[in-house]
């Protein structure tokens, strides 16, 4: 790889009062790359995104963003590496009291000089991408079905054309053939605009149909990296307990008595 990595960890660590949650993670990605993090609850995948965001500060170790450091930004920097980024949220989190065209438009309204007609306009072509009609733009998001609020949750990530996209389990709560549906959509748009994308998820189809590589966390470490073509020959126990679902296994759940 010969250009500089869009996002690079070295030796990140997290904790959480006892409780270490990154310890001492490695991972670069590289420019237009989709890279999908694998990984138990708690396992520290979305405490990793909101690392490399500066939502969350590392106790130690370094996170650059297109070579600047992240760790120790202040808030306007962070602000602008934030322009860059666009965000799937689990669930969509879509904003209750405002329209869907304004909820994907959000971002736009706030960051650019723009008219809410202007706005308008951008949303409805925006829900096209996501294969959205115009007619869902001033719909209200309690009006629409798990799978359509997802979609819109996607069109509101891509709609500022960001360089970076992060997708937090993006096929929660879906049933199989609309998380299909929403990851050919991830697919498509990441190709499309030429992002990169890191995701966050424990469904391994959804891995497999939008990684290129695949970086598995278990108890705040990076325990395997590499294409996801490899996963199935990756003779490594944990990483073949988890894409098969197996109780067995060096992997152990925590659960509270």
């Amino acid at each position: 790889m010969t250009d500089a990595p869009k996002i690079r960890l070295r030796d990140v660590h997290k904790r959480f009062g006892d409780k270490i949650v990154l310890d001492g993670v490695d991972l670069d990605v590289a420019k237009g790359e989709s890279l999908v993090v694998i990984g138990g609850s708690g396992s520290g995948k979305s405490v990793l995104i909101k690392s490399i965001q500066g939502i969350l500060r590392p106790e130690s170790g370094s996170i650059t963003v297109d070579g600047e450091e992240v760790v120790g930004m202040g808030a306007k920097g962070l602000e602008r590496i934030n322009a860059k980024i666009g965000m799937l949220f689990q669930g969509a989190a879509l904003f209750d009291s405002l329209p869907v065209w304004e909820n994907v438009a959000f971002g736009v309204l706030q960051t650019r000089d723009i008219g809410r007609t202007e706005a308008y306009d951008l949303a409805v072509d925006t829900l096209a991408k996501v294969g959205l009609t115009a007619d869902v733009a001033k719909l209200w998001p309690s009006e629409l079905s798990g799978g359509m609020q997802k979609r819109v949750g996607l069109a509101r990530a891509i709609a500022t054309e960001p360089e970076i996209i992060f997708f937090d389990e993006p096929t929660t709560g879906l049933d199989p053939i609309m998380a299909d549906v929403i990851n050919d959509l991830i697919v498509s748009c990441v190709k499309r605009l030429g992002a990169t994308a890191v995701t966050i998820t424990h469904d391994m189809a959804s891995a497999r149909k939008i990684a290129d590589r695949v970086a598995m966390l278990y108890k705040g470490k990076l325990i395997w990296v590499g294409p996801i073509g490899d996963i199935d020959t990756a003779d490594n126990p944990y990483v073949d307990q988890f894409i098969h679902g197996r109780g067995d296994g060096p992997i152990t759940m925590d659960v509270r008595r």
